[in-house]
């Protein structure tokens, strides 16, 4: 029989700051360790209340201990756990859902250096948990000692949930319309490497992998995508191959980016715009959520295709519940994450490879070809400064661009006849992500540094227009994860 402890004073002393808005995260062993992992595994216990949840983990070197320990929190809550191993954090989503667990956990920090690890948390049907609804909580749980506890441990059960997860994303996609594509895909030494193989041998393409073998080191570099120096090598593969395209994993292998077969990535808007493709040719009419960062050539898209294109602010917290009340089958950030009806309304970079992929082989044009029919404009990619005063400054820069009312919803919007531009703070450090779209190469260069020397606060500074863009151009920042 389950109750609760409860005391009224603070026992045990955790960082408050690795409580994120979309997770748990923090250096190994200073801000984690598995006495931390234990803890946070009761407050999950407590916070969801539920019976049975699933646990997977990544190849970090200090994945597994805290794993072990976390196991350990739920099972003094008299939890039963399902330990589903090493496994990419869509894979653990597909294991909450399809096992019916009351939710689940993936050890991971996703694209971070090797010093991080880091907890997501959701609840049934892989319902996340963010800072306002459940992180927060169980913050203060662990802070006050204030647990569910119970009479008698739990239990752990292992299950090896692959070949079902395989199945899974497969299902998305005809194979028998899939081309003899030649496809580099670079792992980044993350979990991807670990899923992929099984997926390939389903398919009529050619893989060629890189990277693939999993260790938390990250040898060759760090996995994180979005970063540009971490896709040169990646890059250079395709060329040399003369592969259709390449692929590029985070170290979680929740995010996905596509490199076309002459080298250049494209943004995960411009990949969203594939998938909603691909969806709406199956779903007419359905609705497809898009974040205020992508590319307007999104919606344009959409409703071309008779869809219904919804516009959302940044991050998964905000768009998975809101796909549920549309009844969206699709929602994408500019990011990388892609969120499935049919997968429970969660990430996964796999599928939207796949479904990418089967659009370019009914195409019977290159990828490189394929955007550009659907893609006229020119964006800066994300830009990052550090900022001592950001309300200031977001002041100065509606002053300085009138002509248009400000969109407050995510950071401020700014929309005129031949351009348009976002700026909005980061969730965790004092800087200001800016993202500029414009109909032409010169009209993207000269607002581009019209709004850096007021961000600045110096002249203006050129910048070079990209057709494409994986995402930030300056700084490391942090992704929607």
């Amino acid at each position: 029989m389950k109750t609760v402890k409860k005391t009224n004073a603070p026992t045990t002393s955790v960082a408050a700051d690795i409580f994120k808005s979309y997770d748990i995260r923090g250096t190994v062993p200073d801000q984690l360790n598995p006495e931390v992992a234990r803890l946070i595994g009761r407050a999950f216990a407590t916070e969801v209340k539920g019976e049975r949840f699933a646990v997977g983990r990544d190849m970090r070197i200090s994945s597994d201990v805290l794993a072990e320990a976390l196991i350990g929190g739920l099972m003094e809550s008299g939890c039963k756990v399902v330990d589903v191993g090493r496994v990419s954090t869509d894979a653990l989503y597909f294991a909450v859902g399809h096992l019916g667990t009351d939710g689940g956990v993936m050890i991971t920090a996703s694209h971070n250096p090797p010093e991080y690890n880091g907890f997501k948390l959701c609840r049934s049907m892989a319902e996340p948990l963010s800072g306002t609804d459940g992180i927060e909580r169980m913050r203060m749980a662990i802070e006050m000692d204030d647990y569910i506890v119970e009479r008698g441990m739990g239990i752990c059960s292992a299950s090896n949930i692959l070949p079902q997860f395989v199945e899974h994303v497969l299902s998305f996609i005809d194979t028998a319309r899939m081309k003899r594509f030649k496809v580099v895909v670079d792992a980044g030494n993350g979990m991807a490497g670990a899923v992929l193989p099984a997926v390939f041998d389903r398919l009529p393409c050619t893989l060629i992998p890189m990277y693939f073998e999993p260790d938390g080191t990250f040898p060759n570099h760090l996995a994180n995508p979005i970063e540009p120096a971490n896709i040169v090598d990646l890059q250079k593969r395709v060329l040399s191959e003369k592969a259709d395209l390449g692929v590029a994993f985070d170290g979680d292998a929740d995010r996905m980016f596509l490199i076309d077969e002459t080298g250049k990535p494209l943004g995960g808007d411009m990949v969203m715009l594939l998938v909603a493709k691909n969806l709406l040719e199956k779903n007419p009419g359905a609705a497809i959520l898009y974040n205020l960062i992508c590319s307007k050539a999104v919606p344009e898209m959409i409703e071309r295709m008779g869809g219904r294109a919804i516009r959302t602010p940044v991050g998964h917290a905000i768009i998975k519940p809101l796909m549920k009340r549309e009844g969206a089958v699709f929602g994408g950030e500019h990011s990388g994450h892609f969120y499935f009806q049919k997968n429970w309304y969660a990430d996964s970079g796999l599928i939207a490879m796949l479904m990418a992929m089967e659009v370019l082989a009914l195409a019977e044009q290159p990828l490189s070809s394929l955007v550009a029919s659907v893609d006229p404009y020119f964006r800066s990619g994300e830009l990052n400064t550090k900022v001592k005063n950001i309300p200031k400054t977001l002041d100065k820069i509606i002053e300085a661009f009138p002509g248009a009312l400000p969109d407050h919803t995510d950071g401020i919007t700014l929309v005129f006849d031949e351009w348009w531009f976002n700026v909005r703070p980061s969730n965790t450090e004092p800087l200001l992500r800016l993202n500029v779209e414009a109909n032409s190469a010169d009209l993207l260069e000269e607002k581009t540094a019209d709004l850096l020397a007021v961000i600045r606060g110096r002249r203006k500074a050129a910048v070079k227009p990209k057709r494409q863009s994986t995402g930030r151009r300056k700084g490391r920042g942090e992704s929607s994860e």
